[in-house]
């Protein structure tokens, strides 16, 4: 072979490997063997509920990481809304805890109707939850003291303050100075119910007059605002706590910030409602982490009891 064939040949087979190589680069995985087919049973679903991503920061983690960290996002610390099953599992000790009043329904004796009947929603969410409606009631202990906690289910009709709500709370604080226990109430909701017309309003003045009660026993009330806590609530019991509190930047006012911007016609300040601007204008005592909610009630309701 001459000097001439013997180049042609290296250069075309350099040529070849520098082919081969670039389609390796492209390709991370050869197919060995061609036609394969799985089965549709076969193949195999990532379960749904398995990851979560935060809507603060798009962070990705595995729901068990974020129950683990009390649904509160590892990377920015986004507090993810939770139901009060969860509340009461994470500040009673040893998720040891007894429900009161779960008997309690609401009805439409109003026979109110929208786009549909308030009977038929009331059904509707009766079937696909087991709440009875938008607060439930318990007591047990928080590292050894004794507490009373009323928390709200904003998955029942957007948390709304309605009769039954009314009423649970009353015989919350019943329940709290009978056994002389201080009352917490995490409030999450986003007014007053409509379908229930004046009714709903009336709660507002019915709750505002058994904390009352609760004062003249001498039995601490603290208030804990999470997002959001909007309308009749804010505008009665959330903000009547001997310690008003809040998760950082829950949403907490009586109008949406859109309807106020609509009504004054003017761009509302950074921040505008949310528990951070509310701490700088002496709406609240101070903002806690859930993370540290826990040891921080103890160290109140033993400072309380001194």
């Amino acid at each position: 072979m001459s000097e001439e064939e013997q180049l042609k040949e290296n250069s075309a087979s350099q040529e070849i490997d520098k082919k081969a190589e670039g389609d390796n680069k492209q390709r991370w995985f050869l197919r060995l063997r061609k036609g394969i087919q799985t089965s549709t049973s076969e193949k195999k679903e990532v379960p749904e509920g398995l990851w979560n991503k935060c809507p603060e920061c798009n962070y990705i983690c595995t729901s068990s990481e974020l129950e683990e960290n009390l649904y509160v996002c590892p990377k920015c610390s986004y507090h993810h809304r939770i139901n009060s099953q969860d509340y009461f599992k994470i500040l009673f000790d040893n998720q040891d805890f007894t429900e009161h009043f779960v008997e309690i329904r609401s009805t439409d004796y109003l026979e109110f109707t929208d786009l549909k009947s308030y009977g038929k929603r009331l059904e509707e969410i009766h079937s696909k939850t087991d709440l009875k409606d938008s607060i439930s009631v318990a007591s047990g202990k928080v590292n050894g003291q004794n507490l009373v906690i009323a928390c709200m289910d904003f998955a029942f009709i957007g948390g709304s303050l309605g009769s039954v709500m009314g009423e649970k709370f009353s015989r919350a604080v019943d329940y709290a100075i009978k056994h002389k226990m201080p009352y917490l109430v995490i409030s999450k909701s986003g007014g007053a119910r409509m379908m229930e017309s004046a009714f709903s309003l009336m709660q507002m003045a019915k709750t505002s007059a058994k904390l009352t009660q609760l004062s003249d026993a001498k039995l601490p009330y603290i208030s804990l605002m999470t997002d959001p806590t909007f309308g009749g609530v804010s505008a009665s019991f959330a903000m009547l706590g001997d310690l008003n509190i809040a998760e950082p930047a829950a949403l907490i006012g009586f109008a949406g910030p859109r309807i106020i911007k609509e009504t004054m016609r003017k761009e509302l300040p950074k921040g505008f409602q949310r528990s951070e601007f509310l701490l700088d204008h002496g709406f609240l005592d101070f903002i806690i982490d859930r993370r540290c909610l826990k040891e921080k009630l103890a160290t109140v309701l033993l400072l309380f009891k001194s």
